[in-house]
């Protein structure tokens, strides 16, 4: 039987690239996207220009699947936009792959989004009561609806005019046959930032694609910008009212790459820090700090270092494992971890180990590394946690189960570590987290550990992030 592999974490959405004034744009747009892969496994797409005309290839699968050497041949000009997506709940459609093309009366337009809009069920059923026709399930068609519809005469106010009526967190990139263009949500709620690569500029979401193209950090893109580049330059525009900043805090918790510099700060940096301050609100007596590969790592070894005790690499994670695997018909305890965590005897047995994770989501994966653990000798299991307890769902871009699904909503940590069967259970507290990422010198969106939303819910938005995928 074929079993799917969507594991017991939270997933970002989407990653994006951009790339105006540059003779291998679509090329380097797939480099880049390479380097953004950890933010969307389910498809990827690219949209070049040649100043004439769109041209777009995407498809279902990883970067490396859904694009050939031919492929990006085709894709003409020297400007291009790319994203990966990571679907969250239903089957997965090439109808909804990014970036987005439509042609209307002002000529093509192409559109590739991070994040979600909490009021996009709204804005789409007032399309469909006036004849509109959705030819996806992506909120992101609403923007290209309200862009279309607009009265405006330039580009700019019209993007302007459609994100003036959108609420929720978007990071974006539009591309026409002769502008692109950058918008970033007024909270900032996901990161977005600007490069420059031999006379071209260029956006991602994280730095790290900048590295692997050689491309030099300008800066971040501000809060509540839009960003024009066209032949003439490159212009800004800052038209939304000022909100609070209001950042994801869990992009430094785990979706961001270790090497990238988000939101003023290195994400390596803050989860060893993050680890630190775990060590010194949850201190325990081991023999071996081990790490849940991969996002552990950087809170393990500052775990280690804060508190004396050996880092250890004590689980390996099978890097080469697809979203299905086939089960034996004889089936295998906990398969569906064994297959991508595998727990070294040697390095385990016999010793008191502290095991270091990002976080707890429904608790069935930390029951089951606890269990390889003590199957390969462990004496005790100490599960320490380098973030809050998770006890609100995130609306905002990211991919977390309804708050029933959340262990932690209704459970105690001494529930939950009876659940888990570790010896000892410790979460970060919120002010730890402050203090680990206080160099951000940002306030941040946590209402995933607080349930203080930034912006307001509607009241069918929990059912919102099932509609649009």
């Amino acid at each position: 039987m074929e079993i799917g592999l969507k594991d017991d974490r939270f997933h970002d959405e989407c990653g994006v690239f951009g790339i105006y004034g540059h003779p291998e744009a679509a090329n380097i747009t797939y480099l880049g996207l390479y380097s953004l892969q950890h933010r969307g496994q389910e498809s990827a797409g690219i949209v070049s220009s040649d100043g004439r005309n769109l041209y777009s290839h995407k498809g279902m699968g990883l970067v490396a699947d859904v694009f050939s050497g031919s492929d990006i041949e085709r894709l003409h000009g020297t400007s291009s936009i790319g994203h990966v997506r990571y679907s969250t709940t239903g089957d997965s459609h090439i109808k909804n792959a990014q970036p987005f093309v439509v042609e209307y009366a002002r000529g093509g337009i192409a559109v590739a989004h991070n994040g979600n809009l909490v009021n996009a069920a709204l804005l789409r059923a007032e399309f469909e009561a006036y004849g509109s026709i959705f030819q996806s399930s992506m909120d992101t068609e609403t923007i290209v609806h309200l862009i279309a519809s607009s009265k405006e005469t330039s580009l700019v106010n019209r993007v302007t005019s459609a994100l003036k009526r959108v609420q929720g967190s978007y990071s974006l990139l539009f591309l026409t046959e002769d502008t692109m263009i950058a918008a970033r949500d007024p909270f900032g709620f996901r990161p977005l930032s600007l490069g420059r690569l031999k006379g071209a500029w260029v956006v991602a979401s994280e730095t790290c694609a900048f590295d692997l193209i050689e491309a030099d950090y300008v800066r971040e893109i501000a809060p509540g910008e839009i960003l024009v580049i066209n032949k003439d330059g490159i212009v800004s525009y800052r038209p939304f009212p000022m909100v609070p900043y209001k950042p994801c805090v869990f992009e430094f918790i785990y979706f961001a790459r270790p090497d990238s510099t988000i939101f003023g700060a290195n994400v390596y940096s803050v989860r060893k820090k993050l680890g630190a301050r775990l060590s010194e609100e949850h201190p325990v007596e081991a023999d071996i700090v081990v790490p849940v590969p991969d996002s552990g790592v950087p809170a393990a070894v500052g775990y280690a270092e804060a508190s004396g005790i050996p880092f250890e690499k004590g689980i390996v994670r099978n890097h080469y494992v697809g979203r299905t695997f086939i089960e034996p018909k004889d089936s295998i305890r906990h398969f569906g971890v064994k297959i991508k965590l595998n727990a070294i005897r040697d390095v385990i047995n016999g010793k008191r180990v502290i095991v270091i994770d990002d976080s707890i989501v429904r608790g069935t994966t930390s029951r089951k590394i606890i269990k390889m653990i003590r199957n390969a000798g462990a004496k005790e299991v100490h599960m320490r946690i380098s973030s809050p307890p998770t006890i609100c769902p995130c609306y905002y871009g990211i991919d977390t189960p309804r708050s029933k699904e959340l262990i932690a909503s209704a459970q105690t940590v001494e529930d939950i570590n009876e659940y888990i069967t570790s010896d000892t259970l410790g979460y970060l507290s919120i002010e730890g987290l402050y203090r680990a990422v206080s160099e951000a010198g940002a306030s941040f969106c946590d209402a995933c550990f607080t349930g203080k939303y930034p912006i307001d819910i509607i009241d069918h938005a929990a059912s919102q992030l099932a509609l649009f995928k």
